[in-house]
């Protein structure tokens, strides 16, 4: 894409909050490619889903024939950004700093196309961790440096700042310092690799104008910024945030089978944003999907393939094929298939049992309570009496006392249920 073709694409998909004079950087991307940064401060082992819309936008800009560079903030996540935030965040160790860069270092690699990569066509991305330069340097020669090219009246007109100064907590001389480190860091990379432009989320508009400026007074060029509009969902919760917590992109912190199902639950009035803004369908084909979840909305088309774009993005075809798969087992019209139910492994709870357990006029009693779904066999056939147990899907007779002759899927699998939402997975060994 040209410098208007890729603008107006982002407008299209409302990933343009703030920008620098548009026309300006319209005419230098016209110009040929630009390089552009975006910054991640590691104080998770994991990023999250709110942070897969600025990595996409990277992943835009590098899909346009542009360079991206993925900032893992090392040396910026040991003080963290006090932008929009209410408290101070907990200062980190070393140790858990460290084991922080490594893991979201990892899911940055995964959504670029780095050196050697499959599928890389035009400049490879870079991925770096601001301690290389800020590391070693002393606080005598970074105020000389830095500290002088920035005015505090500057740093409190910026909005971020006037929040928290008029704030009950206020903010401590250590997050005040962080919009210097992060201008730092935008004259770093401009100094090392040409990096013209930072892109990040709207609440980094305060860094990423005191960058611009530093570049100007230090180094005399131009540089360019632009943010994208924090999402929130429908009903005013915060994108990206279940009942008890975030979204991951870890799968050890969410599966991949509830990462799926989060999308595939979406509501209707924010689907069409999501397809937008968090995956690479292009804007034609998404009004298409609308238009197609229009005439049968009871279907959730639009759902299913948000789900499957995302899931498929941060974890890949497999992983997703099998989300659905487990859908399928636990939510499926039809009786459930041995892929289905083998797709379950690690997302409901499952219990190893002899085939001949599984025989017998009390079997449906024995394993319910082999599975822990019954705390006793008094309680199993309480149970099963009140109509509240299922055998792989189908809801068993008030009178049942052994597993159907067919319970067997697979002659491995039985997919026990208690009430709506306990289920249990037994595998015959």
């Amino acid at each position: 894409m040209n410098g208007a073709e890729i603008l107006d694409d982002l407008a299209a998909r409302g990933l343009v909050q703030d920008c620098t004079d548009r026309d300006v950087l319209r005419a230098r991307l016209d110009e040929g490619p630009i390089t552009v940064y975006c910054g991640f401060d590691p104080t998770a082992d994991s990023l999250h889903i709110g942070h897969l819309i600025p990595l996409l936008l990277l992943r835009r800009f590098q899909d346009s024939g542009h360079r991206a560079v993925a900032l893992a903030g090392g040396a910026t996540g040991m003080v963290g950004d006090p932008s929009w935030r209410s408290e101070e965040r907990n200062l980190l160790d070393q140790a858990t700093l460290d084991a922080n860069v490594e893991a979201v270092s990892g899911q940055l690699r995964s959504l670029l196309r780095f050196e050697g990569d499959e599928g890389l066509d035009g400049p490879p991305a870079l991925l770096v961790d601001n301690r290389e330069w800020i590391g070693d340097v002393g606080l005598l020669e970074f105020l000389r440096d830095v500290g002088k090219h920035v005015t505090v009246g500057t740093m409190l007109a910026k909005e971020s700042m006037r929040s928290r100064l008029s704030s009950e907590q206020g903010i401590s001389f250590t997050e005040f310092s962080y919009m210097l480190l992060q201008a730092n860091d935008f004259f770093e990379l401009h100094d090392r690799y040409g990096c013209e432009m930072q892109v990040g989320g709207s609440d980094q508009w305060g860094n990423i104008t005191a960058g611009i400026d530093l570049i100007r007074r230090r180094a005399g060029a131009t540089a360019y910024g632009l943010t994208l509009p924090l999402l929130t969902r429908s009903d005013g919760a915060k994108f990206g945030k279940t009942a008890d917590a975030a979204v991951w992109l870890d799968p050890a912190r969410t599966l991949p089978y509830e990462l799926h199902q989060y999308f595939r639950n979406v509501d209707d009035r924010d689907v069409e944003q999501h397809l937008l803004r968090l995956t690479l369908v292009d804007v034609d084909d998404v009004a298409a999907v609308m238009a197609d979840h229009a005439s049968r909305p009871g279907e959730r088309l639009a759902q299913q393939r948000l789900a499957d774009e995302v899931c498929a993005l941060v974890h890949g075809e497999d992983e997703t094929n099998r989300a659905r798969l487990a859908a399928e087992g636990l939510f499926g019209a039809s009786a459930p298939t041995p892929e289905a139910l083998d797709a379950l492994r690690g997302i409901v709870p499952e219990t190893e049992v002899a085939a001949a357990d599984l025989e017998g006029d009390e079997s449906l009693v024995d394993a319910l309570v082999a599975s822990g779904l019954c705390n006793s066999r008094g309680d199993a056939r309480r149970t099963i009496g009140g109509g509240g147990i299922s055998v792989n899907g189908v809801r068993q007779d008030g009178a049942a006392t052994r597993l159907p002759s067919d319970a067997l899927v697979g002659g491995r699998y039985v997919l026990l249920q208690k009430g709506r939402r306990s289920r249990h997975l037994l595998i015959a060994g």
